[in-house]
């Protein structure tokens, strides 16, 4: 084949990469949007059953978001994608299954540790039906299976099947909290079967679509080895929803009485960070795939540019239309306080959009450098709140400090990256490795 026939075969391929890249990204933000818009039909539920049950329903339901579900399903995308890479396909299922037992075990006795709890863990917090705390369990083993298949359909790039699951889990839950509230028990327990059944769902389609990367033959999963593989990726990324989330509970601790309102301006700002994370989630295992291969698959530019203007627009219009969308989803009283905080909301997401970006593309190159900084970083950012807490404004000023800090560590290691190594064979597996972590598949 002639040059001239290599470089246009060579760009039509990149052309088609983009093409793709672009396709699946755009598939995922349309699931975003429709789903964070479905999902603020819970807000309007807090007005069809009484204050206390509506509290004692968030209350459980925040119990799942300490959860570490982000990390845990990048950790579970990075590895299936390196895996299929490099058809380590019985090595993938044994990680899996081992995972999927080992997390199934922990549920196990913490949810046995809360069966003996619960006439205290009712009375402390004023939980008038026990069946709440029952519902919650269910609840919290569906949010700990989740990462494990949503990772599987991202890290194997079936983009289309992660977005159905995604709708699944917003129609069925709303669906059904709604229905129950309005029909049957207008209570807590009703919004919580919604949760639980949306759930069911979405994991339920996940398992079956995603059953080929972990039925069959199977190794033993070699915990020792993965745990060493994967801690930087669960410390990196969980350092990056670290600081998208940790601020609110500084502000309930220290201003009480303007959480409700401050809870309100971030559910909208985070909301840019959804709308643009899938070009981070797409271009992930594609970066691992092509790290694991030693390959020329670098989306970073694209990725980044893309996430820089929609955030920056996104973040502009919702600056604009907030005062209206506040009324809309809240109240009248909630628009002045909202407003007053929103702004300096919004751009504290706009570094943190363009970190995320950047973190995604170093551990996806297995380039865990920059891991320490992040984690140094987060203590920073912790002993900035504990002296700068003057006023919320001053916290997001702290948030938005930091979020560019992580921005510009990550962009140095960047600029200075790890060459590429060439693809070799699965690495030997020791026998001290294997003894590890015996297999619960």
């Amino acid at each position: 084949m002639r040059t001239t026939d290599l470089a246009g075969h060579k760009l039509s391929s990149v052309a088609a990469d983009r093409g793709t890249f672009f396709r699946q990204s755009s598939w995922l933000m349309v699931v975003n949007l429709v789903t964070g818009i479905v999902m603020l039909g819970v807000h309007f539920l807090a007005k069809l059953i009484p204050e206390s049950e509506y509290a004692t329903a968030v209350t459980l339901l925040t119990l799942t978001m300490l959860i570490p579900a982000i990390p845990m399903q990048m950790v579970i995308a990075q590895q299936t994608a390196a895996d299929l890479a490099l058809d380590r396909h019985r090595i993938l299922a044994g990680k899996i299954r081992g995972l999927w037992g080992w997390l199934t075990l922990a549920w196990s006795v913490g949810a046995t540790v809360v069966v003996v709890l619960e006439p205290f863990l009712s009375r402390k917090l004023t939980i008038a039906h026990p069946s709440a705390i029952w519902i919650t369990l269910l609840l919290m083993l569906g949010c700990l299976w989740m990462p494990i298949v949503w990772g599987m359909l991202q890290g194997a790039q079936d983009f289309f099947w992660l977005g159905l699951s995604m709708l699944a889990n917003a129609l069925v839950r709303v669906g059904t909290a709604t229905a129950l509230v309005w029909w049957w028990r207008p209570e807590a327990t009703s919004i919580l079967r919604g949760a639980l059944l949306g759930v069911a769902a979405s994991v339920m389609l996940r398992v079956w679509k995603s059953r080929r990367n972990w039925t069959g033959p199977a190794e033993p999963l070699a915990a020792r080895a993965l745990l060493r593989q994967t801690l930087p990726l669960f410390l990196g990324f969980g350092v990056t929803l670290f600081l998208f989330s940790a601020d609110t509970v500084f502000v309930e601790w220290w201003f009480p009485e303007q959480t409700a309102y401050y809870a309100s301006a971030g559910t909208l700002s985070r909301g840019l960070i959804w709308l643009v994370g899938p070009l981070a989630a797409v271009m992930f295992p594609k970066v691992v795939r092509s790290t694991v291969r030693a390959e020329d698959g670098n989306l970073l530019g694209i990725t980044l540019t893309a996430t820089a203007i929609l955030v920056v627009v996104a973040g502009v219009g919702l600056c604009l239309v907030g005062p209206w969308l506040v009324r809309f989803v809240y109240t009248r009283a909630y628009v002045e306080p909202t407003m007053a905080i929103l702004p300096w909301y919004a751009g504290a997401m706009l570094p943190l959009a363009l970190a995320n970006v950047l973190v995604n593309h170093l551990l996806a190159r297995n380039d865990y450098r920059v891991v320490p900084w992040l984690v140094a970083l987060a203590v920073v950012y912790v002993l900035g709140l504990l002296t700068f807490h003057a006023s919320p404004t001053q916290i997001l000023q702290v948030l938005g400090v930091s979020c560019t800090l992580m921005f510009f560590i990550c962009l140095w290691f960047v600029w200075h990256p790890l060459p590429l190594r060439a693809p070799g064979p699965a690495p030997e597996l020791s026998r001290s490795d294997l003894g590890g972590g015996a297999s619960l598949s």
